[in-house]
């Protein structure tokens, strides 16, 4: 099966992220690895990105904490 790559309007899009969220997200290990496609291009793996999509919707929301 191959994979299809996903530029960063269309991950911003299926995310619900903003650039910069998606970017710091990425940097501590919290969202896919982006793939260098050439010189100035990137994109993430569809499937990685479904992947964390799914993981998201499994993952107990968060208490609020306590000021």
């Amino acid at each position: 099966m191959s994979d299809r790559f996903v530029r960063l309007a269309e991950a911003l899009t299926r995310s619900g992220l903003s650039r910069s969220s998606l970017y710091r997200l990425e940097a501590v290990g919290m969202f896919p690895r982006r793939v260098k496609l050439g010189q100035r291009s990137v994109a993430w793996r569809e499937s990685q990105l479904a992947a964390w999509i799914e993981s998201r919707a499994e993952a107990p929301a968060r208490a609020p904490e306590a000021a």
